[in-house]
């Protein structure tokens, strides 16, 4: 595979005991789907068709009423949540990608709750009746603090950069510009300043995910 922003994917040929290796757009490895271009919108595409179905399966326990609503939401968070969300800690969420993932998160709830479409409820509402804030940017911040204070080859992945110019036309979001944003500090510098601090950075996440952004 050759990863690249290109629309046409350079063609890369590869040989192994002079038998040449298919160049695909996609494979997947350890449970995650890798494309060609850098993108998640696939692996989330996936990752929210299994966790409809899986929601499916258990349909009959997550909106049951006479289970109570702390009940559904922590056999929601183990078996559907935790299926949407596999490697969401690695993920770059646009804003389209972070609306789709935040309404299949209400088509979860709505059903769970059992909220017709002709009740007209707000998403915000909703999140109040189930008592629930969203993750995402939670659960990557907290793996981020893990992994720039490890200092290995994670350190350098997240935070090391190509030779070279920036290709023309706007710039791909990066993780680090998305939780710079939801933390609060606003620059880049300032958060990786900040995870060096155990303390500090969780009292920013707490701080964050109160906010409930």
């Amino acid at each position: 595979m050759v990863i690249s922003r290109k629309q046409e994917s350079p063609k890369c040929d590869k040989f192994i005991n002079e038998v040449k290796l298919k160049q695909t757009e996609k494979f997947k490895y350890l449970g995650t789907i890798i494309s060609n271009n850098g993108k998640t919108s696939r692996e989330i595409s996936a990752r929210t068709a299994q966790a409809k179905i899986n929601f499916q399966k258990m349909k009959t326990i997550l909106t049951n009423k006479h289970i109570s609503i702390e009940t559904r939401k922590r056999a929601l968070q183990c078996y559907i949540e935790h299926v949407l969300m596999y490697g969401c800690a690695a993920w770059t969420t646009s804003k389209q990608i972070q609306n789709k993932l935040e309404t299949t998160e209400m088509w979860f709830l709505r059903r769970m709750l059992r909220i017709p479409w002709t009740a007209k409820k707000t998403n915000e509402r909703v999140l109040k009746e189930a008592y629930k804030r969203r993750s995402i940017r939670k659960r990557q911040a907290t793996f981020l603090g893990h992994v720039m204070r490890r200092g290995k080859l994670e350190h350098l992945v997240t935070t090391g950069k190509f030779e070279g110019k920036r290709s023309r036309g706007r710039q791909w979001e990066k993780i680090m510009d998305g939780l710079a944003t939801w933390l609060g500090p606003g620059k880049v510098s300032d958060t990786l300043a900040a995870v060096k601090d155990r303390d500090l950075w969780r009292d920013m996440i707490a701080n964050a995910y109160k906010q409930g952004t």
